[in-house]
């Protein structure tokens, strides 16, 4: 049962590949030989198999975080490196394989759909294909759960008439099998021209990797390595029955597609649907990589806190609205732009394989961190470099034929991306903290001076401390200066992301007895942040343990046992103009100030009741250099 799921979740994409890569090779050249689609079937086999089955299946699925995987919980396992810089080719691989999801459903759901003009040359695909993107999007708010448990046995049917079709035609031309020897493979890229070409078409059988290895966490890697097994297998047959089809029929006009060419004619009706079915799929798992990368983005610090829904109780299924309307605004613009599979294929692939090569980098130094033998580092990191490298070549063809589109795009991401976590690093390198026991005594003090207007009961402050020991300065300046808070009960909580998905969990300190308590909450990046929630039932532990008392502390509510109230303080640090900072950190924080907007408030991010939080914005002073002091005279 566990396979036939990870059959449905994992394989969408490269499973659907199939569809246009055929037709991708034969457009690069109409008047082919057999030994041109010999070895350009080659080419697909041994680029699924180094690529696909050593780089990922086999290396890449053994480097999770906690079970998850994808490039960005890759990079949690290598951000506390003393190599700094991993974050860039984190960022990268992570916008670009955002820029893939864009145009990944927009390209299988046009190719499945252009199998209509087989039957009719004048079928409507354009407003189909919008159609049916539109009703995958519209239902994302509402999940998955009633039709994913369809997935598996479908894309199981999927990938059995992907094989039994292909085997019917092998013995079209028997010759084809010559395509498992490498060596028609180097004897094609060495003897034709325009090699980078035939690259660049092939490279599309291998786009789904990287998505396979993002959706470890819903699988695992043992269902995966052996789903896989069966999945390689349909796949290689069904590209060696389009490669024989096409060595027998000699030639094909322009725009034929051999994969529907080799379905038999009363099946041509049933194998569009499963295509369309099959793209739905591969659109719907894409979806919900985004949804996982941009969660995993905002808890590393590279993007803004956007508001996140949990649609169903399936594992890991979260949605972010703001991602969904996005992805879809991108999807609908890229069918619109391009029209046809074979222009929008002209724009795939090169986004892909920049995330490929930046994952190649930071596998490197995950390798290398493990303990693995420097020349096997050396070795593995050549091997991939290279053969990335000369995809990445051979796909910057594409460029002027639609790859700046995806570029585009992917450029957009990660310049927020980079944005936002200089931003966000510079602000907190500037944040001035003091230690916590040296205003114990005037905190106990002030809760206990009856001449101070009580302000709560109970009085919440958000910190971003590392440690319980030292808190922002701000902080306590609305304490103690900013007219002093008396209380009862100061609480000090402070909201640490993990890298896990499913971290919950919190530890306490008591600092004043019945008077301040720290408290340190640790969310997974899965975990809706429901800070008014989990805060109550830390008060009910403390509570039953005895270590509070919550009973107010006014006399006519005291006397009835009511619990005294919470109000919550976030401090919001506003960029000042005064900071005397370089011109380049104006722009970072001018960009960050624009970038919030983007964002939800933290009240709203921590999911906390806004009716009891006061927000105080305080200037956040940047200088870099000793302003110059004003002199007296006489």
């Amino acid at each position: 049962m566990a396979l036939l799921v990870t059959i449905g979740i994992v394989f969408g994409d490269i499973g659907t590949s199939p569809l246009y890569v055929m037709k991708a090779i034969t457009g690069v050249n109409i008047d082919y030989n057999a030994d041109y689609i010999i070895g350009a079937v080659s080419c697909i086999i041994w680029t699924l198999t180094l690529q696909t089955t050593l780089k990922y299946v086999i290396i890449a699925l053994h480097a999770d975080n906690k079970g998850e995987g994808g490039i960005l919980a890759l990079y949690s396992l290598v951000k506390r490196l003393p190599h700094k810089w991993l974050y860039i080719p984190a960022a990268i691989g992570a916008s670009t394989l955002i820029a893939d999801g864009v145009i990944t459903p927009a390209v299988t759901v046009t190719s499945a759909i252009e199998g209509l003009r087989v039957l009719d040359s004048s079928a409507p695909v354009v407003p189909i294909v919008i159609l049916i993107i539109t009703a995958v999007f519209f239902v994302q708010p509402f999940g998955t759960k009633a039709i994913g448990r369809w997935f598996g046995p479908f894309m199981l049917l999927w990938f059995l008439m992907l094989g039994v079709i292909g085997s019917l035609h092998i013995g079209d031309a028997s010759s084809i099998l010559k395509a498992f020897n490498p060596y028609y493979a180097v004897k094609l890229l060495v003897s034709y021209p325009f090699w980078f070409l035939i690259l660049g078409a092939v490279f599309l059988c291998t786009t789904g990797a990287e998505a396979l290895y993002s959706d470890l966490g819903h699988c695992g890697r043992m269902n995966i390595t052996y789903s896989w097994a069966f999945v390689k297998v349909m796949l290689i047959l069904n590209y060696l029955g389009q490669g024989a089809w096409l060595i027998s029929e000699g030639s094909v006009p322009s725009g034929v597609n051999p994969f529907y060419a080799i379905m038999p004619g009363g099946f041509l009706v049933v194998g569009i649907l499963m295509s369309t079915g099959a793209a739905i799929i591969a659109s719907q798992a894409l979806l919900s990589g985004s949804f996982t990368i941009f969660s995993e983005a905002m808890g590393l610090d590279f993007w803004p806190r956007l508001k996140v829904k949990y649609p169903s109780v399936l594992k890991g299924q979260l949605y972010i609205p703001l991602v969904n309307c996005f992805l879809y605004v991108g999807c609908i613009v890229t069918v619109l732009l391009f029209r046809t599979s074979s222009a929008m294929e002209a724009a795939y692939g090169l986004a892909i394989t920049i995330t490929m090569l930046m994952t190649t980098v930071l596998l490197g130094f995950y390798l290398h961190h493990k303990g693995v033998a420097r020349w096997i580092v050396v070795l593995f990191m050549t091997l991939f470099i290279a053969l990335e490298g000369v995809f990445l070549v051979s796909n910057m063809f594409k460029f002027l034929h639609g790859g700046w589109y995806t570029l585009l795009l992917a450029g957009i991401i990660c310049a927020v991306m980079l944005f936002w976590r200089r931003a966000r690093n510079i602000r907190n390198s500037y944040i001035e903290y003091r230690d916590f026991s040296s205003n114990l005594d005037i905190i106990e003090a002030i809760s206990n001076d009856g001449e101070i207007p009580k302000y709560a009961a109970n009085v919440v402050y958000i910190s971003k401390s590392e440690s319980s020991d030292k808190v922002e300065s701000k902080l306590l300046y609305s304490i103690i200066n900013k007219h002093p808070k008396r209380a009862d009960h100061y609480w000090v909580i402070r909201v640490h992301y993990d890298d896990a998905p499913d971290t919950l969990e919190y530890q306490y300190e008591v600092l004043i007895p019945h008077t301040l308590v720290s408290i340190d909450i640790t969310l997974g990046f899965r975990i809706q942040p429901q800070l008014s929630v989990y805060l109550r039932q830390i008060v009910e532990d403390l509570v039953a343990a005895g270590e509070i008392d919550l009973v107010s502390s006014y006399p006519s509510l005291h006397e009835y046992g009511v619990a005294g109230d919470f109000r919550f303080i976030i401090i919001h640090r506003v960029f000042s103009p005064s900071s005397n900072c370089p011109a380049s950190y104006r722009l970072v924080m001018a960009v960050y100030a624009f970038l919030r907007h983007i964002g939800i408030s933290d009240e709203k991010a921590l999911g906390l009741d806004t009716s009891t939080v006061s927000v105080e914005n305080v200037p956040l002073i940047i200088s870099t250099d000793t302003a110059r002091r004003i002199r007296r005279v006489q």
